[in-house]
């Protein structure tokens, strides 16, 4: 009997561990946000490479349940090749949804189905659109199947030049190669996407602080950010940076106007750092505990 009552105890206490578990790993959900009149209707491109079937997913993913309460467009391979000389031949399936905001909302990014979007962040995308000169907007990405993400940059573009405001294309174009480093050093390097957010947030955070007047300046800058954060990097990755980051100077990219946006990326950056250290340690603690619940259970059949 005694040996029952410990039996009863023990499957409650794993029900409330499991129950538990749920709670700590349940999403909260994000509320639909009205559309702000102000700057008219949210703009959502499609890539061209979509069946309709996919479109209507996408809509679905983008809560776009009424087609006239957005503007919308497709990206097109000449798009592609009109703001950042891509290539003509791409298939083109990542779609994103912008809505504008007011000044000091700062530029927010959230890849809806992050499992689809297999190569760029919301830090890598956020990064890039800063660097291109985007500014207080909700920009929101997905995808109906497995995609690296990188058409989406040039249909945010697009997003932006319909809609009356011309980016400048030179920064468009660094700021595509700026997403294509992220993604080459998270693959070709085996860096974590968070560190390689990390190391391009603190450089510019560097530039715009610094100033730097030469390419050595960018040189010492990149080479202090790698040191800080520990990384290291191939002679010919040190100089893709340094390459990167020069061509942003040459073209005279002002990111004092955007250091309280950088800090937002970089705080995001660090916190999601944090949750990943701190959800190893959580389930290493609930694996400890179920070690030693079993071994608990059969010391009561010994």
């Amino acid at each position: 009997m005694k040996r029952l009552k410990y039996l009863i105890i023990i499957a409650l206490v794993i029900a409330s561990a499991l129950s538990f578990s749920n709670v700590v790993m349940a999403s909260d959900g994000d509320e639909t946000e009205a559309i702000d009149e102000k700057f008219g209707k949210p703009i959502v491109v499609y890539g061209e490479s979509l069946t309709e079937p996919q479109k209507e997913q996408v809509r679905s993913l983008l809560d776009v349940s009424d087609p006239e309460s957005v503007q919308e467009y497709i990206i097109t391979a000449e798009d592609l090749v009109n703001y950042i000389n891509g290539d003509p031949n791409s298939n083109l399936y990542s779609s994103a949804k912008i809505t504008r905001k007011d000044e000091g909302y700062g530029l927010v990014v959230n890849i809806v189905n992050a499992e689809n979007i297999t190569e760029v962040t919301n830090e890598m995308y956020a990064n890039a659109l800063l660097t291109a000169g985007v500014e207080n907007a909700l920009v929101e990405v997905a995808s109906p199947l497995k995609v690296s993400g990188h058409s989406a940059l040039t249909g945010i573009y697009k997003a932006y030049n319909v809609d009356g405001e011309s980016l400048d294309k030179d920064r468009m174009e660094v700021a595509n190669e700026e997403l294509s480093v992220a993604t080459d050093l998270a693959d070709e390097e085996g860096m974590n996407q968070e560190k390689v957010s990390e190391l391009l947030t603190e450089i510019k955070k560097e530039i715009a602080d610094q100033n730097p007047a030469t390419k050595e300046d960018i040189e010492k800058i990149v080479q202090a950010q790698l040191d800080k954060l520990n990384i290291e990097l191939s002679p010919e990755d040190i100089q893709m940076l340094t390459s990167l980051f020069e061509k942003m100077r040459a073209i005279d990219i002002d990111f004092g106007n955007v250091s309280s946006q950088l800090e937002d990326i970089a705080k995001d950056i660090k916190g999601k750092i944090e949750e990943v250290a701190g959800n190893e340690g959580f389930w290493k603690s609930v694996a400890a505990f179920f070690e030693n619940l079993f071994e608990s259970i059969s010391n009561l059949f010994k």
